[in-house]
């Protein structure tokens, strides 16, 4: 599954994810191949934080 551009709908996907199916950000980059750096990126770009304590995006 390719992740979307959009950071908005990035957001939703990520956190979604991370609700659902994984543990933290790592687990789900390290299944999914997908880059930590350029989500946070991505995400932060649009005023989004990693929360560890939550395991989302906020």
């Amino acid at each position: 599954m390719s992740l979307p551009k959009d950071p908005f709908m990035l957001l939703s996907v990520i956190n979604m994810k991370l609700r659902d199916f994984y543990s933290s950000l790592d687990a789900l980059c390290e299944d999914m191949g997908e880059s930590k750096e350029e989500i946070e990126k991505a995400l932060n770009n649009a005023g989004f934080e990693y929360d560890k304590t939550t395991n989302s995006f906020r």
